[in-house]
């Protein structure tokens, strides 16, 4: 009975949740974000804020550019005023900004700090301040490595790489202003995304594209780092189930179970391109290159009542399928970040 009284609280709720500030909007999952709520909730507003760094792209919303729904903000989170600004005029902060790969938190963690750390601190401060509420994204990475078993949203964060370090940090704060200064804040936790529109320095657009123009495939150390994979929609729509139905405070955990070496992602992806598995090369490892991730998602599952939808192989299939139809949206981005040890 408690749990059906707090969805109907929850569900009247929502309808004043019309006005949303997604931050990190022009990048791979907050951009599919957009697309699902308009797809899905279509009475909600969204004004997209993103500094439009290096991994931003505003083709993958170009269909929104003329919906009165839809507004684009250029600031960077770390800006004080214009967040007080934004956030002001929203009812609720979903927070994807982020410096997101581990290979450049190698070479430079500085961008990281400023803005997986300093950033989030400025949207607490903003929240505070105005009293809004706040889903913030964050990553399985905070974890750490598993040789066995999987996290469960009680587990010690235990960070390896500078990037997920900067992840774990910002969580650690946000919990600090729940306790301290009773913010309105949610954390999630998100095993690797995949799907049309990513940026290519990832291991699936990257092996995708390299294939498709007949280049040798990196792969670090012996390829048999484990990752659990779930299609951007899926997560999508976790989130959203999360920000209508999520409990403040709480963190939730979003995996698919699809645990997948990498050697094994990349022999699939050469095989539905009909490219030959000896274009595959092992080349140095990365340092402190973490060996598997793995969580439960039993909690959002049976509190929340969501699941994935998308199969692996299906999903697979999409993917490829969208970046051979759309070799302009990725012809001419940064070679560099194709390169087999990109964080030298």
């Amino acid at each position: 009975m408690r749990k059906k009284l707090h969805y109907f609280i929850n569900m009247r709720n929502l309808i004043r949740i019309m006005k949303l500030l997604v931050t990190g909007g022009l990048g791979f999952i907050g951009s599919n974000f957009i697309s699902r709520v308009f797809e899905n909730h279509e009475d909600w507003s969204v004004v997209n804020v993103d500094a439009e760094l290096y991994g931003s792209n505003h083709q993958s919303l170009e269909k929104f550019e003329n919906n009165s729904k839809y507004s684009f903000v250029k600031g960077n989170i770390t800006d004080q005023e214009l967040m007080e600004k934004l956030v002001s005029e929203s009812d609720v902060v979903v927070n994807f900004a982020a410096e997101s790969h581990v290979d450049r938190s190698i070479s430079n963690a500085r961008p990281f700090i400023d803005s997986n750390i300093l950033g989030v601190f400025t949207l607490l401060e903003t929240i505070k301040k105005m009293k809004k509420k706040m889903i913030h994204i964050s990553t399985d990475e905070v974890y750490g490595s598993f040789n066995s078993g999987s996290a469960k949203e009680e587990t010690r964060l235990n960070p390896s790489s500078p990037y997920a370090a900067s992840k774990a940090s910002a969580e650690l704060l946000i919990q600090s202003y729940i306790t301290t200064h009773k913010c309105n804040v949610i954390i999630t936790r998100c095993t690797n995304n995949y799907g049309p529109k990513q940026f290519p320095e990832k291991l699936i657009p990257k092996t995708i594209i390299l294939a498709l123009n007949d280049k040798k495939i990196p792969i670090y150390g012996t390829g048999k780092n484990i990752r659990d994979w779930i299609f951007v929609e899926d997560h999508c729509d976790a989130i959203i189930d999360v920000l209508i139905k999520g409990k403040s405070g709480e963190s939730y955990n979003i995996s698919a179970g699809n645990e997948i070496d990498n050697i094994t992602i990349i022999k699939k992806i050469l095989t539905i391109v009909g490219k030959p598995l000896e274009n595959i090369e092992f080349v140095e490892d990365r340092p402190g290159h973490d060996f598997r991730y793995s969580m439960e998602s039993t909690k959002i599952r049976n509190t929340l009542g969501w699941s994935q939808k998308k199969k692996f192989e299906e999903g697979l299939k999409k993917t490829i399928d969208w970046y051979l139809e759309n070799k302009e949206w990725w012809m001419n981005l940064d070679q560099k970040m194709l390169g087999a040890t990109p964080w030298k």
